[in-house]
């Protein structure tokens, strides 16, 4: 499902945009209007309102507001570019940004443009010594709990303080197999769970300087570990249970005490009252090497060949501006403000959950998510291989001594 364009394609469209404009269009009066695409259509409330505000600022300027699910995102955007015209503004994540980059699709954003915000999140949005685009969301793991299974199993609910031991020593108290019952999920999910636990350990995904793989690290297998050691143990369930049921909807059945999610996932909990009453979330807990929390930020990018340049670079600098940043957190949708002191509407939204309290102590520690100039090349040979690990058809040493010679015959062709 996560679609990220090839190199070549990239390369491509560079040369068949040279001259021509992005979708921009420009009145006989002088007024500009402008388009901005998004992928998630829960942040629209939120965008429109963003976008009345800009242009009651700048009532020379239209902003059209275009929504393409994530499914089909990515495939049109290449469509766009390769026509020469693609939207002036849109979303932009890391995983995809460097590309984009190389490939000559966005421009470069003004370094001072993005003082203020956290430099875990913006650093991910960096290629070749430029910055291209300015994140506006942030997206941080937490772990989700069942307060109504902790009090029952008379366990202590999870604090900033908790430790993996704290975790397995939950997890087997919670853990019941005559009510199919267990303490915790663990699913390979790298951004809210494995890649967090890696570094916890003291290993890491790649290098600083994104030319080796870290997976081959004896602390990164033992982050590794920690998730298919539950499964051993089975206070997890087996991995094949992942592949038939969402692991987010396997938390709202009740059977699970546990789950490393996104903080994001409050909505969509909170729009389930019955359950919203049952659970919380408390901050990851700590490594047996460090605290460390891999922070995902949504961004904004604008169009190299945008015919409107500086309208255009205004309403992404005005998308992480405090107001437009206290829109979002007061839509109070799945989505989170990026720029600190903006949050409180999101968290009052959901009063019940410990949201402010599980991004105060998370935010210190947060790391930019892993990436290099071809993530998605390297991360399918991570997920096939992993997945036999967390089967136990493998042992995971095995597996990320794999995944690591493969990953640097990737990083050495970038």
């Amino acid at each position: 499902m996560r679609f990220r364009l090839p190199l070549a394609g990239l390369l491509g469209l560079t040369v068949l945009a040279a001259g021509c404009g992005s979708s921009g269009e420009t009145a006989a009066d002088g007024k500009v209007t402008i388009s901005y695409a998004i992928w998630d259509k829960n942040d629209q409330p939120s965008s429109e309102k963003i976008i009345a505000a800009f242009q009651q600022a700048n009532p020379n300027v239209t902003v059209k507001l275009e929504v393409t699910p994530w499914e089909q995102y990515w495939t049109k955007l290449q469509t766009a570019a390769s026509g020469g015209v693609t939207p002036d503004v849109f979303w932009m994540n890391s995983l995809n940004v460097r590309m984009y980059a190389k490939g000559g699709i966005i421009a470069p954003v003004e370094e001072p443009k993005a003082a203020g915000l956290p430099g875990a999140v913006v650093d991910g949005y960096r290629y070749d010594g430029k910055l291209y685009a300015l994140p506006h969301h942030v997206s941080i793991p937490a772990l989700w709990y069942n307060k109504q299974l902790f009090k029952e199993a008379g366990v202590e609910p999870p604090t900033a303080d908790w430790t993996w031991d704290d975790v397995k020593a939950a997890a087997e108290k919670l853990t019941d197999p005559g009510k199919q019952q267990f303490g915790i999920l663990a699913p390979m999910l790298n951004q809210v769970g494995y890649y967090n636990t890696m570094l916890q350990a003291g290993g890491q995904v790649i290098s600083p300087d994104g030319k080796r793989s870290g997976f081959g690290d004896p602390a990164s297998v033992q982050g590794l570990e920690f998730w298919t050691g539950l499964i051993e143990e089975k206070t997890a369930p087996a991995a094949e249970v992942y592949g038939d049921t969402d692991p987010i909807q396997l938390f709202q059945s009740g059977k699970y005490g546990m789950f490393y999610g996104g903080i994001w996932f409050a909505s969509t909990y909170w729009a389930d009252p019955a359950f919203r009453e049952r659970i919380d979330v408390a901050p990851l807990p700590k490594g047996p090497a460090r605290e460390a929390v891999i922070l995902l930020g949504l961004a904004n990018a604008v169009s190299a060949k945008t015919e409107h340049p500086k309208e255009a670079a205004a309403f992404a600098e005005f998308i992480a501006s405090e107001q437009a940043q206290k829109i979002i957190s007061d839509s109070a949708g799945g989505a989170l403000s990026l720029r600190p002191g903006t949050q409180d509407g999101w968290f009052k939204a959901f009063p019940s959950f410990h949201l402010k309290e599980t991004y105060d102590a998370s935010m210190p520690h947060g790391v930019p998510y892993p990436v290099s100039l071809n993530t998605a090349q390297w991360q399918e040979a991570e997920t096939r291989l992993l997945a036999d690990a967390w089967a136990g058809k493998r042992p995971v040493a095995d597996a990320a001594k794999e995944i690591a010679v493969q990953m640097n015959e990737i990083l050495a062709k970038e």
